[in-house]
């Protein structure tokens, strides 16, 4: 809490993966003037240590799985503004919420559960359809186990580079970033043949390799080819989700993310030592319809129904980069086109609620945004945003400012001007 320069407001900061807060986030906070708060939710702060998820009888610890989850950041609000008031003799004025991944999908838990707990609503990259992607972030090791086939990251990037060459100039310049990701439709198997060179050797992409890249962007599926959820977004980096290592006998086998690893290891198999590296497609789409069965009701915080905020008065704000490789970037797009079906149509739900997706940019990634002034602005004075802005580091490394689109809008050039300035571009409507 500044000791001077208070400027009235109170922020609650979010965390990430496993942790509940983030102690980084409060100090910048405070320096910009805020009384702020943040959580541990009772849990480990690293945010890779899930080792409290089972009790000492084997089964959930429903008491601080219900705390992650939700109590803990509720109580955080109530707690927090009635110590601003204590403190400085008067309750805070506006109350703000900001967070991304974790951290995003504590904002909207607290938008459909505490609906009066925060005025505005800044959350990012946001952690929401919890089991969805969560196990879904396994698929790319499911695919390549069951096809015995583990591409070099040389290979993946010689992918991605070949889909950012054939789709950056759909929103009308080649400038490194695809505007509209959900457009390109770039065919892997257009390299199949393609020489790869990497660390001193050469490599030639191979069907089986461009087969694993079409499933891994495609997501995951069930045995009657119904989709389960979204895949990696075209673009994003395949590092973090592909990794592999050399196991007994020389044989290349799976290195999965900690975090789904740790999520179904942990909670839905209730076996830390679980090994997800060795799913079957069968076991996947066992484990999936499993996590939803048994969390959805306690961390899923999916709920279009955000009536309630906004009778309040509440604004939401919620950036994601559309090469998000950890939270795919249609699981957000369609959770807000859900929220438009239940609340009666885009034009409505803008009154309240903003998406705005970011070209090229990685999870929680995005750099010199005015993500919070442009909340403080629509919360105390009105102003909806239509855009915002940012820094966006292109495929060739070149740092741009841009002003980043509001959904259902994209992002495309004007014709003619400077591609790395932002009076280049303007922002049109998505074409299916």
């Amino acid at each position: 809490m500044p000791e001077s320069g208070w400027n009235g407001r109170f922020q609650a900061v979010g965390g990430a993966a496993y942790a509940a807060g983030n102690i980084g986030g409060v100090a910048a906070a405070v320096k910009q003037g805020y009384a702020v708060a943040t959580t541990d939710a009772g849990v480990d702060i690293s945010g890779l240590n899930s080792s409290w998820a089972l009790n000492s009888n084997g089964r959930i610890n429903t008491a601080l799985l219900e705390n992650f989850s939700s109590r803990s950041v509720h109580e955080l609000a109530v707690v927090g503004k009635q110590v601003v008031n204590d403190v400085y003799g008067h309750a805070a004025s506006y109350a703000y919420w900001n967070g991304c991944s974790t951290g995003g999908r504590q904002g909207y838990m607290e938008a459909q559960k505490y609906p009066t707990d925060f005025n505005g609503i800044n959350a990012d990259a946001p952690a929401i359809n919890w089991n969805q992607f969560e196990v879904a972030t396994l698929w790319p090791q499911v695919v390549m186990k069951e096809a015995h086939t583990y591409p070099t990251t040389c290979e993946f990037n010689a992918f991605n580079q070949a889909a950012v060459k054939a789709c950056d100039p759909q929103d009308g310049v080649a400038d490194g970033l695809i505007s509209d990701p959900s457009r390109c439709n770039f065919d892997p198997r257009s390299l199949i043949g393609t020489k790869v060179a990497c660390d001193g050797k050469e490599y030639t992409i191979s069907e089986a390799d461009a087969e694993v890249v079409r499933k891994i962007w495609d997501g995951p599926r069930d045995g009657n080819g119904q989709r389960l959820w979204y895949g990696l977004p075209i673009g994003a980096d395949f590092s973090n989700l592909t990794a592999s290592t050399t196991g007994p006998g020389g044989v290349t086998v799976g290195a999965p993310f900690p975090v789904p690893a740790q999520w179904v290891a942990n909670f839905v198999e209730k076996q830390p030592a679980f090994n997800t590296a060795n799913l079957t497609y069968a076991q996947f789409d066992q484990i999936f319809q499993q996590a939803r069965s048994e969390f959805d009701s306690v961390i899923g915080t999916a709920d279009p129904n955000l009536s309630a905020f906004r009778d309040a008065g509440g604004k939401i704000i919620t950036w994601q980069g559309d090469a998000d490789q950890l939270i795919p970037t249609a699981g957000t797009v369609d959770y807000r086109n859900r929220v438009d079906a239940q609340l009666g149509g885009t034009a409505k739900v803008d009154d309240f609620y903003r998406v705005f997706l970011a070209p090229g940019v990685a999870h929680c990634a995005l750099t010199g945004s005015n993500d919070l002034t442009a909340l403080t602005a629509w919360v105390e004075h009105g102003q909806a945003p239509d855009v915002l802005r940012a820094d966006l580091t292109t495929a060739t490394g070149q740092t741009v400012s841009r002003d980043i689109c509001r959904l259902p809008f994209v992002s495309h050039y004007n014709g003619d001007g400077d591609p790395a300035s932002p009076a280049s571009f303007r922002c049109v409507a998505h074409t299916p």
